[in-house]
């Protein structure tokens, strides 16, 4: 009677869950016991390094690539994949030549082709198949595909002995966590850090994953009961009511956007850093919170794309961006890259004029205030008195930031309206106390920023000392 009774289908796949979690969490702690103590002189006669099936010492890279490629096989189909191995072999044919200006002619004229008509609809028939996220798997996995592959291509050219390997190129490209959705790491630091074979985890570093995870999963919920109450979504595409709403419920909704599409990012991209720092890789950390910024420099939302676009196009043609034409054209050719990379449309290229705009005035007032008698000025009256006269400028450049991102989040026409109701019909009342609230904000970021350099002062004296000991 005991052994023919049915149990409920719930509670078998309870039982499931916990024998499986019970196996997982051993299978990590011998892992990493494993790993730590792989030199042991006991270990060394009976214990041979992982993957040594393979023929290879930790090749965990050809792990990651045939898996990866297996997976985009699967999920978009072959037509997808082969349509990614062109783009792979025409980038590395290129790459072959080293030559930077054809390897950066070929890598955006590649992604113009998915970005521009009738080019990318072409390319997007080959996918068969239909479902909810296909096209945003498509464009995300060819986008990022293709700046991968540039980034090989660059680096191939920096390498003064031979060339990298086809095999790198796709064991690179096609690791699963970053195919789809990013965050991209060039390829000199992949290569790197998927080759090395000293596989140490820090103490409690997988206690810090795990907390990130939950922390994660906390957020999205936290979110998600968030937008069942206020609808900083919605509100801003009804324009009607919009006119009514009161200054500071403008200023507040067009924040709350900015807020929401950094909670946006940062969880996407934590939980991907979250696996493949499983994976023993450093991935680009998510982006910096929206509150924390007061400078056009540290505006983005992916670290990844900003990091490939600070060391091949703005840091290589900017250099120490202390000259004024150098950086006109650097931050130029920066945003005329990311114009193409978000898709060229009338908002895009009013998004990149601001942003770029804003990137350069920044300069150009530094410029201007480093000359006599400003310069002379500002060390006469102390540093505090700098901090605050400095603040209320970050306090304008906030919301400059914040005016410039909205527009392509929500619409031009909502953009407008605050910045008219912010600017002109609140002035003085609203303007002054939305400013004088982001002053304060801004003197509290200043603070935690300097807090953080004196403890970055203090860590190499530390270690300094602890050496010579």
């Amino acid at each position: 009677m005991g052994i023919k009774a049915a149990l409920p289908r719930y509670e078998l796949y309870l039982y499931t869950a916990v024998l499986a979690g019970a196996l997982i969490w051993a299978s990590s702690w011998i892992f990493e016991a494993s790993s730590e103590n792989i030199s042991r002189k006991a270990f060394k006669e009976s214990v041979k390094p992982g993957w040594h099936y393979f023929g290879r010492k930790m090749h965990r890279s050809l792990i990651f690539g045939v898996y990866g490629g297996l997976a985009v096989l699967v999920t978009m189909g072959w037509t997808f994949v082969a349509l990614v191995l062109s783009h792979c072999i025409i980038l590395y044919s290129i790459a072959l030549v080293k030559r930077k200006w054809m390897c950066f002619a070929a890598g955006l004229a590649t992604l113009a082709s998915i970005k521009l008509e009738p080019y990318n609809s072409w390319q997007e028939a080959l996918v068969t198949g239909s479902f909810d996220l296909q096209d945003l798997l498509f464009y995300g996995g060819c986008g990022f595909s293709i700046m991968r592959c540039m980034s090989f291509a660059l680096e191939n050219c920096e390498k003064k002995d031979g060339n990298y390997t086809f095999s790198d190129l796709l064991k690179y490209n096609f690791y699963l966590p970053f195919f789809f959705f990013g965050p991209i790491m060039t390829f000199d630091m992949y290569h790197v850090q998927v080759n090395h074979t000293q596989l140490i985890r820090k103490e409690r570093e997988l206690w810090n994953i795990t907390t990130k995870a939950l922390l994660h999963l906390g957020v999205v919920l936290v979110v998600d009961v968030f937008f069942h109450y206020l609808y900083i979504l919605t509100i801003p595409s009804d324009m009607k009511l919009v006119t009514k709403l009161s200054d500071w419920c403008l200023a507040g909704l067009a924040y709350s956007n900015l807020v929401y599409d950094w909670v946006k990012s940062a969880v996407m991209f934590g939980v991907i850093n979250t696996v493949s720092t499983l994976d023993y890789l450093d991935p680009p950390q998510p982006p910096k919170c929206i509150t924390m910024l007061y400078v056009f420099a540290e505006t983005h939302f992916d670290r990844g794309i900003n990091d490939w676009l600070c060391k091949y196009v703005y840091n290589y043609i900017g250099g120490d961006h202390d000259k004024i034409f150098k950086e006109l054209l650097a931050t130029i050719c920066t945003f005329a890259i990311t114009t193409l990379w978000l898709g060229p449309c009338e908002v895009v290229y009013i998004w990149s004029f601001f942003n770029c705009f804003g990137l350069n005035f920044e300069l150009w007032v530094a410029k201007f205030f480093s000359i006599p008698p400003f310069s002379t000025m500002e060390g006469a009256m102390g540093e505090a008195m700098s901090r605050r006269i400095r603040g209320v400028f970050n306090a304008a450049n906030f919301w400059a930031i914040v005016l410039y991102n909205v527009l392509s989040l929500n619409s031009l026409e909502f953009a407008k309206l605050v910045g008219r109701r912010l600017i002109f019909r609140g002035f003085p009342l609203s303007t002054l106390s939305v400013l004088f609230v982001t002053y304060c904000g801004v003197q509290l970021v200043k603070e935690r920023e300097r807090q953080e350099a004196l403890l970055d002062e203090v860590k190499p004296v530390d270690d300094g000392k602890e050496k010579a000991e």
